[in-house]
């Protein structure tokens, strides 16, 4: 076969390609179907995926990710191999899935074609954007086209997307939007929960969730501010480090005048507490439930955002975050884009933004935009195991 001037490039970059050697673990037996994330962002968004086709089709999924990604049963990881057609041939005879499926728009030529002379299916979802791996970038003539061309399917996040997957080369592009992620709706207690909604009564509330040492100042001080326009304003602050309930009572005590209640010290945030730090974590499915708006913490002042704001998100809290994302950069991009967060650049944007949310029907819009954005999906992911139940029924 006469390969393409593209495709004789790439491999011969390919022969200059190093990367560390790839374990194989031992092959499940049974059919697998093998999920490829770009990166660990990604991949969260294909966990939904890959336990509906556990549950549903009784498959082994096979999870690809430059970075490692926790599973569960009848999940396997690896990370990918370096995109050479010696290493692609190697991969899919040792995995033999029946159904491969790539995400957001990385492609690995290397492994399309080889999966094209198997006539191994393989489609894209919540397509974006095409491009090449990170590492094997570079001009490859008409090498783009061909690659997308070996795709069954592309299904794009919007028109847009559609249009750049479209003009790239690809032969069947839907609109299908993006998949379900999984549920960040966290448990609580239900005694406990209407317990403390009824300590609290009418009062607005506000929550600051994992709060480093770096930001208890801005934390504080965005508190006082608002209070000068409610005056009832109850702040349920949860700090990073819990062993610092203690110390910030006793300086906010102090400095603030405030009275603060210690969940660890079983008191209770009655009418005249102003600040509430509970002791653990672990009730954080409670706190988003008890509070109409939540700042992500670490995200203004500290190593980046710690919890993933869908959680707020899918409990209907509404959202402030600053510039530091942490490895949520392009959750906090989808929240932006459907107006579904604040976003603040300081500490005393934190004190402004907090203030204008007290005004219930701003909240209220935000948290209604959040949740929407939590709970969309549904059907794209049906979508997926269906086309998968018919590659194992022989239909595909």
């Amino acid at each position: 076969m006469v390969l393409s001037l593209g495709r004789t490039l790439y491999n011969l970059t390919g022969r200059r390609a190093t990367g560390p050697e790839v374990a194989r673990p031992a092959r499940p037996p049974g059919d697998l179907i093998w999920l490829h994330a770009a990166e660990l962002g990604c991949a969260r968004g294909l966990r939904q995926l890959a336990l509906r086709l556990v549950e549903e089709l009784g498959v082994t999924v096979l999870l690809t990710c430059p970075e490692e990604v926790p599973l569960t049963a009848d999940m396997v990881y690896q990370r990918p191999p370096p995109d050479t057609a010696a290493e692609a041939k190697a991969f899919l005879s040792h995995w033999a899935p029946a159904l491969g499926i790539m995400a957001e728009g990385e492609l690995r030529p290397a492994v399309l074609f080889e999966a094209a002379e198997r006539r191994l299916p393989m489609i894209m979802v919540d397509a974006r954007q095409p491009y090449f791996v990170k590492e094997r970038e570079g001009w490859y003539p008409g090498l783009m086209r061909a690659a997308l061309q070996s795709m069954r399917q592309v299904l794009a996040v919007d028109e847009a997307s559609a249009r750049a997957f479209r003009r790239a080369g690809a032969a069947e592009v839907v609109v299908a939007g993006r998949m379900e992620e999984p549920s960040a709706a966290l448990p609580c207690h239900e005694p406990e929960r209407a317990a403390l909604a009824g300590l609290m009564a009418t009062r607005p509330v506000w929550l600051a969730v994992d709060v480093p040492a770096a930001e208890e100042a801005a934390v504080i001080a965005a508190h006082r501010a608002a209070l000068r326009l409610a005056h009832r304003l109850l702040l349920i602050l949860v700090p990073q480090e819990a062993a610092r309930a203690a110390d910030l009572a006793a300086q906010m005590e102090a400095s603030e005048g405030w009275t603060v209640a210690q969940r660890g010290l079983e008191q209770e945030p009655d009418a005249e507490t102003e600040v509430y730090l509970p002791d653990s974590a672990e009730e954080y499915g409670l706190w988003y439930r008890l509070s109409p708006i939540t700042y992500m913490g670490g995200s203004l002042l500290g190593d980046g955002c710690a919890r993933n704001p869908m959680e707020p998100a899918a409990l209907g809290s509404a959202i402030i975050y600053g510039p530091r994302s942490g490895g949520y950069g392009s959750v906090f991009g989808r929240l932006g884009a459907a107006q579904a967060a604040r976003a603040v650049g300081s500490a005393g944007d934190l004190g402004d933004a907090l203030s204008d949310l007290l005004a219930p029907d701003r909240a209220a819009r935000l948290a209604q935009a959040a949740w929407a954005l939590a709970s969309d999906g549904v059907e794209v992911t049906e979508r997926v195991v269906g086309f998968a139940r018919d590659v194992l029924d022989g239909g595909k």
